[in-house]
Order: structure tokens, then C-alpha cells, then sequence
């Protein structure tokens, strides 16, 4: 019979190789003026929001951002996303300087209202006027690049058909001039701005706080629950202790990759971890109702054979169970697409540390506390003794 307890320690080690690095790579993060540690993406910071139609087709997701690399823009998230049946590009990126031309009115655009699919009334950034004041930016454009040129084309055509796309805005000066041009130039022109506009971060420091206290408050329930159901508070604090050791490997993990590679984490990483405490305990729970069991059915054995009983007993089902969760993440992993990547990464890693740390951290630590407990106990009573 394999006995985990009795090499608790080489498992204490490993647990501490895994979370010392992981806890200094966060603690980079604080350090002034260096860009070290976690990497928040602009869900955290803010920036630039642009939403486009191109007139060619819709380009992969991929490709976008491989254009964005190329304009100095790697860290950009781009989306595919849908409204009154057209595909749009939806790109977020660090903050850049938009357009100096101010769109006409829609007052002004009487071309606009004949064409549906071509409305971006509700879109400041987006011009639908043949008119005079578009003829600079039309002729901007032309100049800009060739692909620009082709919106110019396209907006000359639609002065002489109702039919035809009307004319629009497209910037070619400035940051997102560039960024227009480059796109326009590999996909063809953009007919369509829907949103154009500098935003604040989607989760602001007051979410961040409170996802924090949720997480602390969660921690806490965990283990008065635990406390209660089992009627040992050691099982609780040391259920605690493997769940925090959970939390550190996967942020100090996304703090490492972050120091060397830029890895950043989005707004979906905050939901990862909430997912990742509630799933960190379950383990934990399942080795500690069989203790409480084999207690009594082996009453003259020491508690720490009875615990080693009872991981073995539990072993296969704990394994089988986090496999399977396993194998669909490694899938989604692979081909789920780069939006959710960083959220299945965590949720990954959180849940094989949370298998490891529940089968060979929390009952381990158990032990030793009893173990601590009885010897504190019997140098009491010797004392008392004495006396």
C-alpha cells in the first residue's frame, strides 16, 4: 500500500518549488515603473474601441490581430460580432489618437437614410453624406493608400446610385489612420464605422475590489461550512490553506508568463478564479467525509493510517473525475480560439492544483496538526503531572 502520508514532505516541497516563484512574480507587479509581473489587458486599463464593416467579407479574428502586431498594436483583442445581420470586426487596443475630421450630421446625409444596411446613425465615428465636407476626407484617403482610395471610389458611386454604399469617413491621418490604411490594404475598404471611440476599462478598480471580498468572504464560508459539517475546524483552515495554495499557483503562473512572454490577463480571468475556488474544495471535501467514516470503522488505527485509508480509497474517483474536466479543457485549450484562451489556461491549471492539492496538501497538513495537537496535549499533561 502506497503511503502518502509518510512522504508528505517531498509533497510540502514540490508544493513550495511551484508557489515561491509563482509569489515573487506577483509581488513584481508593485514594483514602480516596472512593467514585471501580471499584465493587465486593456479590460483593465482602457483604450480604444473600433468596430468596422469591410465590404470584401468579414476577415478571421487571427488576421486582424496579426495586422495589428505588424502596427505595433500585439496585445489588441479583436472579436467577431453581429447586428442587423452584418458581421463586424470588433477591435479593442491601447489607447490611440482617433480622427481629427468630425463626421457630417445625419442631417446632412440623405444618401444614408436610403440605404438600411449602411446606417451608422448611432455611430459618431461614422460619416454617411456625399457631400462637400466629405470630399477632403474622400480625397485624404485616396491619398492615403490604395485600399482608401477604393472607399473614395465607392463613395463617388454612391452620389450617382441610390443603390450604392454612401459615403464615409474613414480617418488616414494619425494612429488609426494608419491602422485604417493597413487593414484596408489586406482585407479591402471598410464601408461601415459602427463605434469609434477612446473607453474607459470594463473592469474598474471598484469590480476588482469587490471581486476580492467575494473571493475573501467565499474563502471564509468555505470554511465555517466545513468547520460545521464535520465538526473539526482543522478541516476547514486546512481546506482553506490548500485553496489558497490554488489561488497562488494559478496567479503566479499568469505573473511569470506575464514577466516573460506579455501574457495578459482580461476580464474573463476574474470569473476563472471565481470557478476555480468553488471547484478547489471539492476534493478536499470528498477525502475528509471518507476520514470522518473510517474513524469509526478503524478505530484502533493511528489518525494518520486512517487518513492514508481514506486517499486511497478516494484516489481513483478524484482522478477520474478531474480527467475528464481535464481532457475537455486541453480541447478547448487547443481550438477554442484566442478569446478565451487566458480564461480555459486558468481554469486549467486551477483545477489540476486543486486535484493535487486536495488529495496531497490538505490531508497531509491534517495530519501533522493532530500529530501537533497530541504531542501539545501530552506535554500538558506531563507538566501537570509534574506538578
Amino acid at each position: 500500500m502506497f503511503d502518502v502520508i509518510g512522504k508528505r514532505r517531498w509533497f510540502y516541497i514540490f508544493s513550495l518549488l511551484i508557489t515561491v516563484p509563482g509569489f515573487l512574480a506577483i509581488l513584481l507587479t508593485f514594483l514602480p515603473g516596472a512593467r514585471l509581473g501580471l499584465q493587465f489587458s486593456i479590460d483593465y486599463t482602457g483604450g480604444t474601441i473600433w468596430e468596422v464593416h469591410f465590404r470584401d467579407g468579414t476577415p478571421a479574428a487571427l488576421d486582424v490581430r496579426q495586422v495589428l502586431s505588424e502596427q505595433g498594436l500585439p496585445d489588441s483583442t479583436v472579436a467577431i460580432t453581429t447586428a442587423d445581420e452584418r458581421q463586424y470586426v470588433l477591435i479593442r487596443t491601447e489607447e490611440i489618437g482617433l480622427r481629427d475630421v468630425p463626421p457630417p450630421s445625419p442631417s446632412a446625409s440623405p444618401g444614408a437614410s436610403s440605404s438600411p444596411s449602411a446606417s451608422v446613425a448611432a455611430s459618431p465615428s461614422a460619416s454617411a453624406a456625399p457631400s462637400a465636407s466629405a470630399a477632403p476626407s474622400a480625397s485624404a484617403a485616396s491619398s492615403a493608400s490604395p485600399s482608401a482610395s477604393a472607399v473614395a471610389s465607392a463613395s463617388a458611386g454612391a452620389s450617382a446610385s441610390p443603390s450604392a454604399a454612401p459615403a464615409l469617413i474613414v480617418p488616414s491621418e494619425g494612429e488609426l489612420g494608419d491602422l485604417a490604411t493597413a487593414l484596408q490594404a489586406r482585407f479591402g475598404p471598410i464601408d461601415e464605422v459602427r463605434q469609434e471611440a477612446n473607453v474607459g476599462p470594463i473592469v474598474s478598480e471598484e469590480i476588482t475590489t469587490q471581486a476580492v471580498i467575494l473571493i475573501a468572504l467565499g474563502s471564509l464560508g468555505i470554511l465555517a461550512w466545513i468547520t460545521f459539517r464535520f465538526g473539526d475546524f482543522r478541516m476547514g483552515a486546512t481546506a482553506l490553506i490548500a485553496l489558497i495554495h490554488d489561488v497562488i499557483v494559478v496567479v503566479g503562473l499568469f505573473a511569470i508568463l506575464g514577466t516573460l512572454f506579455g501574457l495578459q490577463i482580461d476580464a474573463l480571468f476574474v470569473t476563472a478564479m471565481l470557478t476555480i475556488i468553488g471547484f478547489s474544495v471539492h476534493d478536499t471535501i470528498v477525502v475528509f467525509d471518507r476520514v470522518r467514516e473510517n474513524r469509526v470503522r478503524h478505530a484502533g488505527e493511528t489518525f494518520g493510517a486512517i487518513v492514508n485509508h481514506s486517499i486511497l480509497q478516494t484516489l481513483g474517483r478524484s482522478i477520474n473525475t478531474s480527467l475528464t474536466v481535464v481532457i475537455t479543457l486541453a480541447a478547448l485549450l487547443l481550438f477554442g480560439g484566442d478569446a478565451i484562451r487566458t480564461f480555459i489556461l486558468a481554469l486549467l491549471v486551477g483545477i489540476i492544483s486543486g486535484t493535487y492539492s486536495s488529495i496531497f496538501n490538505a490531508s497531509a497538513l491534517l495530519v501533522d496538526w493532530h500529530r501537533w495537537d497530541d504531542r501539545r496535549r501530552a506535554r500538558e499533561f506531563a507538566a501537570a503531572r509534574a506538578r
